[in-house]
């Protein structure tokens, strides 16, 4: 039997929203990494067409998508067009059909929106249910997996070679069964960004944008930049914060104790921030990946926060460093194996510590 083919908008009565994202013009436009859409359907054909930005045409850095069908990647592109059509599903008989597109390179560069769902299926499509658990990871380019599919240490930053699915922090929230939001910049800090001149590089503060959709060159339908739109912290109400900042910091810090201490009290005003936003969210503070020297100043900033405000529902972990026979990513970044130790390491600390 032919379906009838049926056309849907990514608006959330048609599919779950994964990450920050934004609706505008019809579109729903993605810019941090991770950020997607999942939706389900009965039928014999799936068709979902993408919009670019104004990078897709004339930049380098295009954005990265991957779509997954019944958990197996099917597509993985650069989207290089304006408008960008990809059959994702088509089967002679018709068939139950989850998919998920996930937005795999960060937001700084470049940003995309899904245009349309069109879907031989007789009954349409509908958002897959919640997860049990949700988090939201914060982060620097180790949470946006930079480089992760490029593992020679010498190679540099291209958003080609980025995949947050390959991430602890993807890899955390598929152990956990957990829907996800993260907010993560390559090279930013709490202080600075990463720096090779002992100047701060005060451009690059994830603070700044914590509470805004993204931070991006590329403008959702080449008009906005998600950077001018504020985040609706209502829309995804996390079970527990993830913190993982620091590494960018400590280029600049070094064994500077002044600088050092910089970082632990503009860390305190960041934990208010989050706090601010997120009233009832356990807090867990993380670093370590990609060297650990300024750990011991995020759980001094934990314990000036709790101090100051009495809210002791915020906790750390160290990473473990890694290591040289795990081999290394573009720029040093961490492996897929350093990634997969990282998650199993962060996910054993979360069952712990929330009982989850």
């Amino acid at each position: 039997m032919s379906l009838k083919t049926q056309v849907f908008k990514a608006t959330d009565k048609h599919v779950k929203s994964i990450g920050r994202t934004h609706y505008y013009n019809d579109v729903l436009w993605l810019a941090l990494s991770g950020g997607g859409i999942e939706f389900s359907f009965y039928g014999t054909k799936a068709e979902i067409t993408i919009k670019g930005d104004s990078i897709a045409t004339t930049g380098d850095n295009l954005t990265r998508i991957g779509i997954n069908v019944n958990g197996k990647r099917i597509i993985d592109d650069q989207v290089d067009k304006s408008l960008k059509s990809y059959t994702v599903f088509e089967s002679d008989t018709a068939q139950n059909v989850t998919i998920r597109l996930i937005k795999l390179s960060e937001a700084a560069m470049s940003t995309v929106g899904i245009q349309e769902i069109a879907v031989d299926a007789a009954d349409g499509i509908m958002p897959t249910p919640p997860k049990l658990h949700t988090i939201e990871f914060i982060g620097d380019s180790i949470t946006c997996g930079y480089g992760v599919d490029d593992e020679h240490e010498l190679h540099s930053f291209s958003t080609a070679t980025e995949d947050v699915t390959k991430t602890y922090a993807y890899l955390t929230a598929q152990q956990l069964n957990a829907d996800y939001s993260m907010v993560s910049y390559s090279g930013y800090g709490i202080i600075t960004g990463y720096t090779e001149n002992d100047h701060k590089l005060t451009t690059h503060l994830l603070p700044n944008y914590y509470d805004k959709v993204g931070k991006s060159d590329g403008k959702f339908d080449d008009t906005l930049l998600p950077q001018d739109l504020p985040w609706d912290f209502n829309k995804f109400v996390p079970g527990l914060i993830v913190i993982n900042l620091g590494t960018n910091d400590d280029s600049y810090t070094k064994e500077d104790t002044g600088k050092q201490m910089e970082y632990t009290q503009k860390y305190v005003e960041f934990l208010k921030m989050v706090r601010r936003n997120n009233p009832h969210t356990p807090i867990l503070c993380t670093l370590g990946i990609m060297g650990d020297r300024l750990y011991p100043f995020v759980k001094q900033a934990i314990k000036h926060y709790t101090h100051e405000t009495g809210d002791s529902s915020i906790t750390s972990m160290k990473f473990d460093v890694q290591l040289a026979a795990d081999g290394y990513a573009a720029d040093f970044h961490p492996s897929q194996v350093t990634h997969s130790k990282a998650a199993k390491k962060l996910t054993a600390h979360i069952k712990e510590f929330l009982k989850w």
